[in-house]
């Protein structure tokens, strides 16, 4: 694959990806026996982690999408949060749990869990697939982490620089030049 020349390091393999997914697939389908939930990907870069995260969970669970920024264009966020895209549906009284490919600062994902208990659900618990503790700067309770990584710009199983990088099936380290 063309792409696969900007990757420093791959940190985790499709394989490794697959059976982290599988194990937190478990651990909230054991959580929520006889309850149904309502899984939130946090777009873009959650949709591929969502999509297997659901297929793997054996409880009946529905799908809604938000977009939300702090980015803008950049390697870092910005700490303004906007909502780009809300929810398609009512979450109150509903067991929620938002999805979200990685937890950085912490500052998108604080904003967007208040925001959403402010529309009374009956829980919200976060699960996210990559989890950068170094880098937060604002207090975020997570239920559920695929892997704590290092600070470094990482892309593909749906993460991207520049829209680019999704489609690749691991998880690798960009080179700096390609992004600095």
């Amino acid at each position: 694959m063309l792409l696969e020349k900007d990757i420093q390091e791959v940190l985790f393999t499709q394989e490794e990806l697959e059976k982290r997914v599988r194990e937190l697939a478990a651990q909230i389908t054991a959580d929520y026996q006889g309850k149904e939930i309502i899984l939130i990907s946090v777009l873009r870069g959650s949709f591929i982690f969502m999509a297997d995260l659901c297929r793997s969970i054996d409880l009946d669970c529905t799908v809604d999408f938000m977009a939300v920024s702090s980015y803008g264009g950049g390697t870092s966020s910005t700490g303004q949060v906007q909502i780009t895209k809300d929810l398609s549906g009512d979450i109150s009284g509903k067991h929620v749990i938002v999805v979200e490919d990685i937890l950085d600062s912490g500052n998108t994902l604080s904003y967007l869990l208040k925001l959403l208990e402010q529309r009374k659900p009956a829980s919200i618990r976060l699960c996210t697939l990559l989890d950068k503790p170094e880098r937060r700067t604002k207090p975020v309770e997570v239920s559920y982490s695929g892997f704590t990584i290092p600070d470094a710009f990482v892309v593909g199983y749906g993460l991207d620089y520049a829209e680019h990088y999704r489609g690749l099936p691991y998880i690798g380290i960009l080179k700096p030049e390609v992004y600095s």
